[in-house]
C-alpha cells in the first residue's frame, strides 16, 4: 500500500462519519505547492463555497502557495465567505492528512475567522 492509499482509507473513515450525523463539510486537499479548501452541502453533492492558494485574489498576495502563511489566509478568506453565506458550523474533514503544518494553520484561521468546527 502506498502513501496515497493509506491517505484516502483514512479519509474514508472520517468521511462516512461526517455523512452519518449529515453535517456541512470543510474538505481540504493539500499538495506541495498549493492548498485547497471547500465547503460542501451536507448531502454531499454541492460545493457551497470555496478558496484556494491558487484563487487570482490570494495569488498576488502570496510569494508562494505551499506554505503556512497561504493555508492562513486561505482559511480566513474560506470563512469570510461562509460567513456571507450564513454558514456558522461545519466539519472538518482532513482527508487522511496530519493535523499538522499547514493542514492546522488552516484550521486555525477559519476558526479565527468565525467557523465552528
Amino acid at each position: 500500500m502506498n502513501t496515497k492509499q493509506s491517505r484516502i482509507r483514512r479519509a474514508r473513515k472520517t468521511r462516512a462519519k461526517i455523512a452519518a450525523v449529515k453535517a456541512i463539510r470543510l474538505a481540504i486537499h493539500r499538495t506541495n505547492s498549493h492548498i485547497y479548501a471547500q465547503i460542501i452541502s451536507a448531502d454531499g453533492g454541492t460545493v457551497m463555497t470555496s478558496a484556494s492558494s491558487n484563487d487570482k485574489e490570494l495569488r498576488g498576495q502570496l510569494a508562494n502557495g505551499g506554505n503556512v502563511a497561504a493555508a492562513a489566509a486561505v482559511g480566513k478568506r474560506l470563512a469570510e465567505k461562509a460567513k456571507g453565506l450564513g454558514i456558522e458550523k461545519v466539519a472538518f474533514d482532513r482527508a487522511g492528512f496530519k493535523f499538522h503544518g499547514r493542514v492546522k494553520a488552516l484550521a486555525e484561521a477559519a476558526r479565527e475567522g468565525g467557523l465552528a468546527f
